[in-house]
């Protein structure tokens, strides 16, 4: 079975989204948080690897 990156990005969580998932718990250990920074996505993995 072939499958085309974009359904892959349509269907799933991007990478962006994970990441920031995971640097907003383990920073913050908020389920909110992690909701709010998964929104933002790359934003947020911009804005913490600037200011640390």
């Amino acid at each position: 079975m072939v499958v085309n990156k974009t359904e892959v990005v349509k269907n799933g969580v991007g990478f962006g989204t994970a990441l920031a998932i995971v640097i907003s718990w383990s920073q913050h250990h908020s389920i909110l948080w992690a909701i709010i920074h998964g929104v933002f996505s790359w934003l947020y993995v911009v804005y913490y690897a600037v200011t640390r």
